[in-house]
C-alpha cells in the first residue's frame, strides 16, 4: 500500500503526472487501430500530465506529442518486424494466426520492461495506469519492484486478458498483479463477477467501461437517408466477433430480400477464411469487405446502414467480449442493433428495448431475427431512439473520463 505521506509528483503546470501503459495505441494520426486508450488518455490531460508508453511499430515515431500526450514507443526487435501488437486482431490473435510470433513475446516483454524501468528511474509519476493485467499490469508490478518505486497502480482488464488467458499459471499471475494494484477496473459487470470468483475482494473492483464520443462524432444526422438494403458489421475479423455466423445467416436473408447487401468494416487473421465462406455460399457478390476503416469514417457507415449486426460469441479459447464498443457507436448514430447475447452485452443492450439479442453461434436464429427487424421498421425506430438516449447517458467519453479522474484522485490523495 502507498503511505499517506507519499509525495505527489506534479508537472510544471501543477498537474499530477500519470503514466499510461498499453499495447494498443494509434501508430499515427488517423490510424485505424483501436483508439480507446488514446481517447481516454487525451481527455485526462485536462487534469493530469499524461505520458503513454506503447510498443513501437513500423512507420511510427519513437517519441511524439499527440493531442497533449507525451507518447514514448519502446523498441523490441528490428522495426520492420515490430508488429506483434498492431492490427490483425491484437497480440492474442497474432499469436494464434502465426506460431512464429511467439518468438517475439519475450522480446516484447523485455523491451517494455526495460523502457518502463528507465522511465521510472528518470521521471516521477503520481500514478500508473496499466491497460490489461497481462502483459502491462505484470510489467508494471515487476518494473516498480526493480526500480524500487512506491507508486500507486491502477489496472484495467478489457476482456481478452481475463477470458482467454486461462490456466493455473495465468490465474496466479493475474491475482498477483491485482494484489499489488491499488484498484482494478473492468469494462462490464459480467467481468466484475468473473474477477470476484477468482477470490478478489469485491471492493477492489470497479466497473468503468471504455467510452464513445456520442456528442460530436457518433451522432445521428437528419440529412442522411438511412438505406433500406444495407446490413453492417464492424469489428476485427477474429473468432469472437462472430462474422462467420453472420455470413452463414445471409443466404436466408438474401432470399427474402434480394436487394440487401452486407458491408464488413474490419480486418484480421480470418479474412481469407471468411471470404472463402461467402464464396462457397454463393453470396460473395453481396458481401463487401472494406478492410480497416478509420474511426472518423465509421459514423457515415452507421448513419446509412439499415441494421448493425454484431453476432458476438465465445471463442474456442474462451475469449469473449469484455464490453464491446461497436454496438455503442451504432446506437449513438441512431442505427438499430442486433448483437450476440453474451453477459457483457447486457450493460449496453436491453433486449427489445435498445436492441435485439440472439443466442450466440446460431445462424438460423440470427437470420430470423434480421428478417424480423427488416419487417418491423416501427420496432427498429423505437429501439434506435431509446438506444441513443441510453448510450449518451452512460457511455459518452466525458462521463467515463470523469469517473477515472475521480478514481485517480481518490487513490493519489489516500
Amino acid at each position: 500500500m502507498i503511505g499517506k505521506d507519499m509525495t505527489i509528483f506534479k508537472s510544471a503546470d501543477n498537474k499530477p503526472s500519470l503514466l499510461v501503459l498499453t499495447s494498443t495505441f494509434p501508430r499515427w494520426e488517423n490510424d485505424p487501430e483501436p483508439a480507446f486508450v488514446y481517447e481516454l488518455s487525451r481527455r485526462l490531460c485536462l487534469s493530469f500530465d499524461v505520458t503513454v508508453l506503447a510498443p513501437r511499430a513500423p512507420g511510427s515515431k519513437d517519441r511524439e506529442n499527440m493531442a497533449g500526450l507525451h507518447v514514448i514507443r519502446f523498441p523490441y526487435f528490428f522495426r520492420c518486424w515490430e508488429d506483434l501488437a498492431t492490427h490483425s486482431g491484437g497480440i492474442l490473435n497474432r499469436l494464434r494466426s502465426n506460431p512464429f510470433n511467439y518468438l517475439l513475446v519475450p522480446l516484447f516483454l523485455f523491451g517494455q520492461l526495460l523502457a518502463l524501468f528507465r522511465l521510472l528511474r528518470q521521471e516521477r509519476f503520481a500514478l500508473i495506469h496499466a491497460h490489461w493485467l497481462i502483459p502491462q499490469g505484470l510489467m508494471a508490478v515487476i518494473g516498480l519492484t526493480l526500480a524500487r518505486r512506491r507508486i500507486p497502480l491502477v489496472c484495467t482488464s478489457h476482456g481478452g486478458d481475463l477470458y482467454a488467458l486461462r490456466g493455473t499459471i495465468f490465474q496466479s499471475l493475474k491475482r498477483w498483479v491485482i494484489n499489488h494494484s491499488q484498484a482494478l477496473t473492468v469494462v462490464s459487470r459480467a467481468m466484475q463477477s468473473s474477477i470476484v470468483v477468482m477470490g478478489v475482494v469485491p471492493d477492489k473492483v470497479q466497473v468503468i467501461s471504455m467510452g464513445v464520443d456520442l456528442k460530436h462524432s457518433f451522432t445521428p444526422d437528419s440529412t442522411v437517408d438511412r438505406s433500406a438494403s444495407e446490413l453492417l458489421f464492424v469489428g476485427r475479423l477474429v473468432e469472437k466477433k462472430g462474422l462467420r455466423i453472420l455470413i452463414a445467416a445471409m443466404p436466408k436473408v438474401f432470399t427474402k430480400h434480394p436487394d440487401m447487401r452486407l458491408t464488413v468494416a474490419g480486418a484480421g487473421p480470418l479474412e481469407i477464411e471468411l471470404r472463402e465462406l461467402a464464396q462457397r455460399l454463393d453470396i460473395s457478390d453481396k458481401v463487401d469487405f472494406l478492410g480497416m476503416v478509420m474511426q472518423s469514417k465509421l459514423p457515415a457507415l452507421y448513419r446509412r446502414a439499415t441494421l448493425a449486426i454484431f453476432p458476438f460469441l465465445v471463442a474456442k479459447s474462451g475469449d469473449q467480449e469484455g464490453f464491446g464498443l461497436v454496438q455503442v457507436e451504432a446506437m449513438g448514430c441512431g442505427c438499430p442493433v442486433i448483437a450476440g447475447d453474451l453477459p457483457a452485452i447486457h450493460d449496453s443492450i436491453a433486449h427489445e428495448e435498445t436492441g435485439l439479442l440472439v443466442p450466440p453461434g446460431n445462424p438460423e436464429i440470427l437470420a430470423n431475427t434480421v428478417l424480423r427487424a427488416l419487417n418491423d421498421p416501427d420496432l427498429c425506430f423505437r429501439m434506435a431512439r431509446e438506444a441513443r438516449k441510453s448510450a449518451i447517458e452512460q457511455f459518452d467519453w466525458e462521463i467515463i473520463a470523469e469517473k477515472y479522474v475521480g478514481l485517480y484522485s481518490k487513490i493519489i490523495n489516500t
